[in-house]
């Protein structure tokens, strides 16, 4: 689907880039439909094309850190708004309840923190704020998370393609763009995984019959 390709998306959208990317980040912020959209690695490649000069920096830092915010704000007043009917609301081929559902499950037992962890997670970074507006989480605590949130993944993630193109020389990140990129969302999600398995790790050992290992005395 060369359409969520993030090279064609940025390449194509041209004189209009930083309007493309603040929407696509915006929608997939926070709008139900907005889930499949390529959130990562735009951020990641955006970075990229601003050290080739394609792109500025500091257009793109100030643009997408206010495009995440918003995002979630926009999510969290649809859920406030809709409220606990928007969880038996139908299928269509824009709103798929199952992602609705992991978002919750996954607010439920993370609480407050997981609008900042999931900005790492594909799908559930979409739907944690409409779940947080929808169980009329504190406003003032969810803007102080969407913030924190917005910066380390917006910014941060958008950074790290600016870095990434100082490092590799540019034959190097053509021919393995596709990998690089894949390793460092891996890497960008690698903090939030490591926090789950710490919470979660026994449970998931006990359902395939293992257990942790307990740390031995010294």
């Amino acid at each position: 689907m060369e359409w969520l390709d993030p090279r064609y998306i940025i390449e194509t959208l041209g004189a209009f880039a930083y309007v493309g990317l603040f929407l696509i980040i915006f929608a997939e912020s926070g709008l139900f439909f907005g889930f499949f959209l390529p959130g990562d690695s735009l951020l990641l490649t955006a970075g990229l094309f601003a050290y080739e000069g394609s792109l500025s920096l500091w257009i793109l830092i100030p643009s997408l850190f206010v495009a995440a915010i918003l995002g979630d704000n926009v999510g969290y007043w649809f859920g406030r708004k809709t409220g606990p009917p928007l969880f038996t609301r139908e299928e269509s081929f824009l709103f798929k309840p199952r992602n609705l559902k992991a978002a919750h499950d996954f607010y439920e037992k993370h609480g407050g923190k997981t609008i900042i962890l999931a900005r790492f997670m594909p799908f559930i970074r979409t739907f944690a704020p409409i779940v947080a507006g929808a169980v009329e989480m504190n406003y003032r605590s969810f803007m102080i998370y969407n913030v924190v949130g917005a910066a380390l993944w917006a910014i941060g993630v958008t950074v790290a393609g600016y870095v990434l193109g100082s490092i590799f020389p540019p034959e190097v990140l053509d021919r393995y763009f596709t990998l690089i990129v894949v390793i460092v969302i891996v890497l960008s999600v690698a903090p939030t995984g490591w926090h789950l398995w710490q919470e979660n790790g026994d449970a998931i050992l006990a359902k395939i019959g293992l257990k942790k290992k307990a740390p031995t005395a010294e």
